[in-house]
């Protein structure tokens, strides 16, 4: 039974996988399934739309930023299909923070760990195969390269951006209530706030780098209601 605060983090490679039982709504019910009883809050919903040959995860460094301001644990759909991204799961076994797999709620941060170091290695063999496979096929006089697939649409990037719109005003909602008690007035000085943030070893909501007043002026912007 779950109990404590959370927050889910959703991966898929496009909008269109929605459709597959890898989608969105999959993962999504399979978090709400795993909730479902105990004291539980779900403090945010981080969503992830990035191919799974891009290591870089800004939204995954976002949930766990989040997750060390809430302490609070990571829920995941499904490990069993993120266990051969190692930077997934390198992340999460250095990251510090307590998480959970739905799909494998026994899993912990020695489980992930022997998990990334078998990722890297497969990574790198399948590389070198498909790289010696190139090398023959070009032997063989074979051209090479061409277009596969679909360019991303004009729709594409307004959904992706509009996905990233919603995982940072989550992050900024999670962080408006120690925003609130650093400065419950809204009349401290930029640069106050950020020492404030950095004293207390809060994340920024990118989880990378340092509070800047820059960064606290960006927070406020986007916890300001709008007309």
């Amino acid at each position: 039974m779950a109990n404590g605060r959370f927050i889910s983090y959703l991966r898929v490679s496009t909008d269109r996988q929605g459709r597959s039982g890898l989608g969105l709504e999959a993962q999504r019910s399979a978090v709400t399934d795993y909730l479902n009883g105990g004291a539980w809050t779900l403090v945010a919903e981080v969503v992830e739309v990035e191919s799974g040959a891009n290591s870089e995860r800004p939204e995954l460094a976002g949930a766990l930023a989040l997750c060390r301001a809430h302490r609070a644990t990571l829920v995941v759909a499904k490990l069993d299909r993120l266990a051969r991204d190692a930077h997934f799961l390198l992340g999460l076994s250095k990251a510090g923070v307590d998480f959970v797999a739905c799909d494998m709620p026994s899993a912990n941060r020695m489980t992930v760990g022997i998990m990334a170091v078998v990722a890297e290695e497969e990574r790198r063999m399948i590389s070198a195969r498909t790289k010696a496979a190139l090398a023959a096929a070009k032997a063989r006089g074979q051209v090479l390269g061409g277009f596969r697939g679909r360019t991303g649409t004009a729709e594409d990037a307004a959904k992706a951006r509009a996905a990233r719109g919603r995982n940072a005003d989550a992050q900024a909602e999670a962080l408006a209530p120690i925003l609130a008690r650093i400065d419950p007035n809204g009349t401290a000085s930029l640069r106050t706030v950020a020492a404030a943030l950095a004293a207390e070893n809060v994340p920024t909501p990118s989880g990378r780098g340092t509070w800047t007043p820059t960064a606290v002026a960006r927070l406020r912007a986007r916890l300001a209601p709008t007309s």
